[in-house]
């Protein structure tokens, strides 16, 4: 059957999952991958393995998002929704790119600040 992409009405989260996954605080523990150097805070969201290797295969450029750290937020995250297809990821590969192209302090903060409406607002795929 292979791997699944997350949904917001996705059957495999509890209910104590759903409002952790609607306040965005299943995403706080990646703050220790910041700590420890291994993520930003800013940067293309890390893939699953097995998603990834999948992806590279269907999608040119897809491994270009490695070129940089991945991030808990992004360009990708801040201007499109969760991913619920191969056309999906498409969209956010280009946005990933378009990111790593112009990266700057001042371009994080951009998407730092633009993240927290995206959280408030519970749109977005942050």
């Amino acid at each position: 059957q292979g791997e699944v992409w997350a949904a917001p009405t996705d059957p495999r989260v509890t209910s104590i999952g759903r409002i952790l996954r609607l306040y965005r605080l299943d995403e706080i523990p990646q703050l220790i991958n910041v700590l420890n150097g291994d993520m930003n805070v800013v940067g293309p969201r890390p893939e699953q393995p097995a998603i990834f290797a999948r992806l590279r295969q269907e999608i040119d450029g897809y491994q270009d998002r490695q070129r940089v750290p991945p991030g808990i937020t992004g360009w990708a995250q801040v201007n499109q929704a969760y991913d619920r297809s191969v056309e999906d990821v498409k969209r956010k590969v280009a946005l990933d790119l378009e990111y790593i192209e112009r990266r700057t302090v001042v371009e994080d903060m951009k998407i730092m600040f633009r993240t927290f409406p995206v959280i408030a607002g519970k749109r977005g795929a942050w």
